[in-house]
């Protein structure tokens, strides 16, 4: 009996034995493959310590998820590592949502203090002039702001000034009305916040006195800025702004259409030539074949497109042409204007 004891207690020990190294090997199999992960990203001689990465955590993200953007953006090593630490900590419930700044390889207790406190960060954004709501929707998206179909949707119908007019066949009522400059939002802003601060922005630029020389000359606000629009596209040099505003005016005054290529643009996105067949899209933007302004404003223009318009110059041209380096040329009449567009491309 005491024999067939031993025998038994001999078996589980070499059972024991046996798991215990098929566990050990295992645990370094994954070790491995973590230090390896980490050194993967350590070692890349590319990558600087100093490099800004943004990480936008999202409602409903758990910490598995937190860690895989923070492992394939190079801020940790280790996924595994964060998800235990965050374990440790308690701090599961504790991650805000926001936009976090890190730097690559970072301490993983350094980026859970991070996310624990809410250190969110400002992100710095240059919205040209001459961008469009979808253009600035993008840039946003891009830099991780906003969501771009959420800012689009807003942007259909935001109108937070009596100016802005919602007209029916215009894609975004407050097209033209977010002033371009550099901003930094705060991360934890929403669409509505960053398109009321652009807004506001543009309602601080719009002295009185633009508005009294443009009720001087029978020009609404958004008339105004749809001119504007069309004007800060076609303009690339400071000194065709007043010219091309002059132009646009004398078309309008003896009902010629407008025959922007830039309201041609904006339906069928850039190109360099637009096309005969591209100046025959049906759309009430088409300027070829419609009279008078399109719907609204197809850019956001700056304060000298603005002024251009208020204060144009005292030519009498009725034609331009851009030549390749974007400099404008101008004519009285068709003929000279079709001798323009030889000469220049």
């Amino acid at each position: 009996m005491l024999d067939f004891i031993q025998k038994q207690s001999k078996t589980r020990l070499a059972i024991a034995g046996g798991v215990l190294l098929i566990l050990a090997v295992l645990m370094g199999i994954f070790a491995g493959g973590c230090i390896t992960n980490s050194r993967a990203v350590v070692n890349n001689t590319n990558i600087s310590d100093e490099d800004i990465i943004y990480i936008r955590v999202k409602q409903g993200m758990t910490s598995s998820d937190i860690g895989n953007l923070l492992v394939e953006n190079g801020v940790i090593g280790s996924k595994f590592s964060f998800w235990l630490n965050v374990k440790k900590a308690g701090a599961e419930d504790k991650l805000q949502v926001g936009l976090f700044e890190f730097h690559r390889n970072m301490d993983v207790n350094d980026v859970i203090d991070n996310l624990i406190n809410g250190k969110i960060s400002k992100v710095k954004v240059v919205i040209p002039e001459g961008f469009s709501v979808p253009q600035i929707a993008k840039r946003l998206a891009d830099d991780g702001l906003v969501d771009e179909k959420e800012f689009l949707a807003l942007a259909k119908d935001y109108a937070p000034y009596d100016y802005i007019e919602k007209k029916k066949d215009a894609d975004y009522a407050i097209e033209g009305f977010l002033f371009p400059a550099t901003y930094e939002f705060g991360t934890d802003m929403g669409a509505k916040d960053i398109m009321k601060e652009m807004a506001e922005n543009f309602d601080d630029r719009l002295t009185s006195s633009m508005k009294a020389k443009a009720k001087a000359m029978n020009l609404s606000i958004y008339d105004l800025v749809t001119i504007a629009s069309m004007v800060e596209k076609e303009a690339l040099f400071a000194e065709d702004l007043p010219i091309i505003a002059q132009v646009f005016h004398k078309r309008l005054k003896i009902n010629m259409p407008l025959q922007s290529d830039t309201t041609v643009t904006y339906l069928i996105g850039a190109k360099e030539d637009v096309t005969i067949a591209d100046t025959k899209v049906d759309s009430p933007y088409n300027t070829y074949q419609n009279t008078g302004l399109p719907p609204g404003p197809i850019s956001c223009p700056g304060t000298a497109a603005m002024e251009a318009v208020l204060d144009p110059a005292n030519t009498d041209y009725l034609y331009f042409v851009a030549d390749k380096e974007g400099h404008n040329h101008y004519s009285y009449n068709y003929a000279d204007h079709l001798k323009r567009v030889e000469e220049v491309r």
